[in-house]
């Protein structure tokens, strides 16, 4: 890199190359992260409940 000004100018042409997400994509892509989000904490909600009943078991049987 020895021109720093050339250096800018072809980040700008290639920022220019880039094709950014619509507004609607954009609500899109949020909404089906929140959804997962949900549900991978309804999962290992449900999980940890059926691992602590097993742990519980296992611990009464065993005192």
């Amino acid at each position: 890199m020895k021109n720093p000004l050339k250096f800018i100018q072809d980040v700008k042409q290639e920022a220019f190359k880039v094709t950014w997400p619509t507004a609607k994509e954009t609500v899109q892509g949020a909404l089906m992260v929140f959804a997962m989000a949900v549900l991978a904490s309804i999962f290992f909600l449900l999980l940890d409940q059926v691992l602590k009943f097993f742990l519980e078991i296992i611990l009464k049987v065993s005192l």
